[in-house]
C-alpha cells in the first residue's frame, strides 16, 4: 500500500515531485534537529531559498554542502572576498552576492550565539522550551506562511545581526528543523 504524504509533496498530478523533495519530506521535514552544524546548514539553505523554489535548493544541496565546506560555521565565518568571488562563480549553487554574504554574516552571528548560549540548539529550541509545536493540519489552507513564533525569532535573530531571516523564512526554517510539525494529520511521515 502506498504511503500517504502531505499535499505539498504528494502533488496534484500537475507537477513532478523530485526524489529530493520526497526524501526531504519523508526523512527530515518537521523532524527535530539538534546538531548545531545542521542547524546552521538549514539556516543557510532557507536563506538561499528566498525567491526560489525549495525543490531547486534541495537539488543543489550537495553542491551547497561542498561549496560551503560542509556548512561548518567556523570556516564560513572566515570567508573573505576571494572565497565569496569563488562562490559567485560556482554554477552548482545560487549565485546571489547578497545571499552568499548573508551566509558569512550569519556564520559569525551563529558563533556568537553559540558562545552566549553554549550551543545554537539551546538558543533556538529555547523559544519553545524544547517542545515541538504541532499544528495538526488537515488542509493546505491551514498552514500559515508565518506566525507569532517566527516573528519573535526573526526579530531576535535580526537584533543579533543575522540576515535573510524574515518571519516567512524563519517559519520554514522552524519546520525544517522540527520545532514546528506541520505534517498533515493523515501523513504517514508525521
Amino acid at each position: 500500500m502506498e504511503k500517504k504524504r502531505c499535499e505539498w509533496v504528494s502533488g496534484d498530478g500537475q507537477r513532478h515531485i523530485s526524489e529530493e523533495s520526497l526524501r526531504y519530506h519523508d526523512t527530515r521535514w518537521c523532524k527535530p534537529e539538534h546538531r548545531d552544524q545542521e542547524l546552521f546548514a538549514m539556516l543557510v539553505l532557507e536563506g538561499m531559498q528566498a525567491g526560489v523554489s525549495w525543490d531547486i535548493i534541495l537539488r543543489k544541496e550537495c553542491n551547497f554542502r561542498k561549496a560551503f565546506d560542509g556548512f561548518d560555521p567556523q570556516t564560513v565565518a572566515d570567508y573573505d572576498e576571494v572565497k565569496i568571488g569563488e562562490l559567485l562563480q560556482d554554477a552548482g549553487i545560487i549565485r546571489n552576492r547578497r545571499k552568499i554574504e548573508a551566509a558569512v554574516t550569519n556564520a559569525r552571528a551563529f558563533l556568537k550565539v553559540q558562545e552566549e548560549f553554549g550551543s545554537f540548539d539551546r538558543y533556538i529550541w529555547g523559544f519553545t522550551d524544547g517542545k515541538i509545536i504541532d499544528h495538526h493540519l488537515s488542509d493546505m489552507r491551514d498552514m500559515p506562511a508565518k506566525d507569532e513564533l517566527s516573528e519573535r525569532i526573526s526579530g531576535d535573530l535580526k537584533k543579533r545581526g543575522f540576515k535573510f531571516v524574515g518571519p516567512v523564512i524563519i517559519y520554514s526554517y522552524l519546520q525544517g528543523i522540527g520545532v514546528i510539525n506541520d505534517h498533515w494529520e493523515y501523513c504517514d511521515f508525521r
